[in-house]
């Protein structure tokens, strides 16, 4: 069996930034105030909060600066930190003007990607925890960053109703980075060895996977697994939306095409590759 390749996107993240400060720039004081899929956020607050991933990465990770406080060993707690953060983060920026943020982030993504390209990617770096508590390689965790960047600034565009960068340069891997959710969504779903659950992305950006029950693990490939117990096809719109809640399961199942064993199936929709 062969598993999926490490998704390498250094190259996307001046491109990426280079579309996301061409559309802000481009924003009325209506559009900025637009809601926007995250509850309570706007278009504005979202702009904020992908700021406060630049900052974090030069101060946390750049400069190894690490303020007072205690480590998070439970998922939940992580999650709730995570979302105090982001809200004190959004509130205390609110009071930026649009052209202060614009300049802000064209200021600190550049000294990101300069930290980025230091970095070698099949090292291990820290954990990437909704793929796995374990550190995962350098790869896995920029892989992270660029969907966060992508799938922001997707909910933006939404908002302010502009083309999304779905071309499968820019696409193809954010699905890739997220399937890496599986194996920690299945988890505690026992199963004999050699079970194998089936998802297939439809569309230009999209692909398979197998998921494959091995020992007390599942673990994730691309070619050669066995005849799978469940199969579970997407449309890529729908995937991404799903893995970042905003598409909610039981509005994905009506979407999706699910067959075999119903309950590794569902589980499937299920999955989360966001924190908070």
């Amino acid at each position: 069996m062969k598993p999926p390749a490490p998704v390498l996107v250094l190259e996307l993240f001046p491109e990426v930034r280079k579309e996301l400060l061409a559309l802000l720039s481009g924003l009325t004081a209506e559009e900025w105030a637009r809601p926007t899929v995250c509850a309570g956020w706007s278009v504005k607050d979202i702009a904020q909060h992908l700021l406060a991933g630049d900052i974090g990465i030069l101060s946390r990770r750049r400069d190894a600066y690490t303020p007072p406080g205690k480590p998070m060993e439970r998922w939940k707690d992580l999650v709730a930190f995570i979302n105090q953060l982001n809200e004190t983060w959004t509130a205390a920026t609110r009071r930026l003007s649009p052209r202060v943020l614009c300049d802000l982030l064209a200021w600190a993504g550049p000294q990101v990607e300069e930290y980025f390209a230091l970095l070698d990617p099949h090292a291990i770096g820290v954990p990437v925890n909704w793929a796995g508590a374990e550190p995962a390689p350098n790869w896995l965790d920029l892989a992270r960053e660029y969907t966060e960047r992508w799938h922001h600034q997707q909910q933006i565009r939404d908002a302010v109703g502009r083309p999304g960068l779905k071309q499968r340069r820019f696409f193809a891997p954010v699905l890739a980075a997220f399937v890496r959710a599986l194996p920690r969504t299945y988890r505690e779903v026992p199963a004999a060895d050699g079970t194998t659950v089936q998802l297939t992305i439809s569309g230009e950006a999209g692909g398979e996977w197998f998921l494959v029950r091995e020992g007390l693990v599942w673990n994730l490939y691309v070619e050669g697994a066995p005849q799978p117990a469940a199969r579970v096809t997407l449309e890529c719109d729908d995937a991404w939306r799903l893995f970042t809640k905003g598409l909610r399961p039981e509005d994905a199942r009506v979407r999706a095409v699910l067959a075999g064993d119903p309950q590794l199936a569902g589980k499937m929709l299920e999955t989360i590759a966001i924190l908070g």
